[in-house]
């Protein structure tokens, strides 16, 4: 079988060190390097990203203006010369054979559709993460749950056809989050397959502090209200949002004390507290965003 030519596209904002080691990961694909290209797409970056990109040959820079990953990976999508599109993020670490087992995947498929493949955590020390990095390691970017349960995938780690998207449309330039989600659900409406690779993986670093979490929960909870922008506050909603108040206790001490990420109680216990903290950062944003009128 002939094999497809493959555009990586990869938004970036600032983040020149970890471009650096996600671009030297892709010039060491097993995949034929004439057959793929990496497009970068800045967006706003204020750091000099031309002067790294040009120390990659199988990668090109280009510029979207309008911030928002989505609207970058759209501009992205739009340049591109594959027929097979591929995402990731600029701290990702694309194994040597990404791109390969991801081809091969999304190959397998019936009918079009896209590939969700693993998102594999890694810590600042390697074999002693912090409470707040298991904590994101255990609630963020779980791609096998997201493709059974919400049929998408997170764009850290995805592969699909560029056809996909001139049939479906492109992803919503609007959404600062949740992008990814609210395309797989056009993906699966129209009843493409939507399937999940242990085999096509990436690294990506846990966020290691509270600050990180607060603001990626927030951006969270309001990317999925600008999913469903309902901003009316019903008697029965507001009834729904005080009963959230209850701390949830039980799957809190459940999460924290089943992980074996961690070994100390002290730390199982630090995990507790950040479980329930960060679930009513969650809930008083939900009761924010609900009291805003239209």
């Amino acid at each position: 079988m002939k094999q497809p030519f493959v555009s990586v596209i990869i938004p970036v904002l600032n983040d020149f060190k970890r471009l650096k080691i996600c671009l030297k990961a892709l010039e060491q694909q097993t995949y034929p390097q004439e057959l793929y290209e990496v497009i970068v797409v800045d967006n706003g970056s204020i750091e000099n990203i031309e002067l790294l990109i040009e120390k990659y040959p199988r990668a090109l820079l280009t510029y979207e203006s309008k911030l928002g990953s989505y609207s970058a990976r759209n501009h992205g999508i739009a340049i591109s010369s594959g027929e097979i599109l591929a995402f990731t993020d600029s701290d990702c670490l694309p194994t040597d054979t990404w791109i390969e087992n991801g081809v091969k995947a999304l190959l397998s498929l019936p009918n079009y559709g896209l590939i969700a493949g693993k998102i594999e955590f890694f810590f600042k020390r390697f074999n002693a993460p912090t409470a707040i990095e298991v904590f994101d390691s255990i609630t963020n970017l779980q791609q096998k749950k997201y493709v059974k349960e919400y049929h998408f995938g997170a764009t850290a780690n995805l592969f699909t056809y560029k056809q996909l998207f001139e049939e479906v449309g492109y992803f919503n330039s609007d959404l600062q989050s949740g992008g990814d989600a609210e395309w797989g659900g056009r993906v699966f409406s129209h009843s493409y397959v939507v399937s999940y690779s242990e085999d096509c993986c990436v690294f990506h670093p846990a966020r290691n502090s509270l600050k990180q979490l607060i603001k990626k929960v927030i951006r969270q909870t309001k990317g999925s209200r600008d999913r469903n922008p309902n901003n009316s506050l019903t008697w029965k909603k507001a009834i729904a949002l005080i009963l959230n108040l209850n701390p949830p206790l039980r799957s809190a001490f459940r999460k924290a004390f089943s992980t074996n990420k961690l070994q100390s109680r002290k730390q199982k216990l630090n995990l507790f507290f950040i479980i329930l903290f960060i679930y009513y950062v969650k809930v008083l944003e939900e009761i924010r965003l609900s009291m805003i009128k239209n």
